[in-house]
């Protein structure tokens, strides 16, 4: 199977790049195939999300803890799976103790539709905003995290 990228033009579907340019060319002229059409992530969205999350992570102030005489740090995976669980972006899991569980749902590209995706983001910065930022308003956060996107 070949994976093409597709964009519209003046109301037409045409080849987004040389490889698709090249595959379509090599079809017959009214040759049927068949297509599955999805749209792609956004990869500097994606970005944009774990920008996000690391402002909100370097804000986040815990008090100390220790778990059988240790010190426990903060954990940059936990509170990004715990932000998600808190955005609603979860499925219910039982472990071996018989313990039901939220699990943060994947966040990758194959696991997400771009709509998705946008939704979490949405509901992460609330999230954020309630939980983490109380004094940032949403246009102090979005200012933020563009200032760190122009970093990367």
């Amino acid at each position: 199977m070949t994976e093409i990228y597709l964009k519209k033009v003046f109301g037409v579907l045409g080849p987004n790049d040389d490889d698709a340019k090249e595959y379509l060319e090599k079809l017959k002229s009214g040759e049927v195939i068949k297509a599955t059409v999805t749209r792609p992530r956004n990869y500097d969205f994606h970005k944009k999300l774990f920008a996000l999350l690391d402002v909100a992570y370097d804000a986040w102030e815990i008090e100390p803890v220790e778990y059988k005489g240790v010190p426990i740090e903060k954990n940059k995976t936990r509170f990004r799976k715990d932000i998600t669980i808190m955005a609603g972006f979860y499925e219910m899991v039982v472990n071996v103790k018989g313990e039901v569980r939220a699990q943060a749902k994947s966040i990758s590209f194959a696991s997400m539709s771009e709509d998705e995706f946008s939704e979490l983001y949405s509901k992460i910065i609330d999230v954020i905003l309630k939980r983490v930022l109380k004094n940032y308003t949403r246009a102090d956060l979005d200012r933020v995290v563009e200032e760190v996107m122009s970093f990367t």
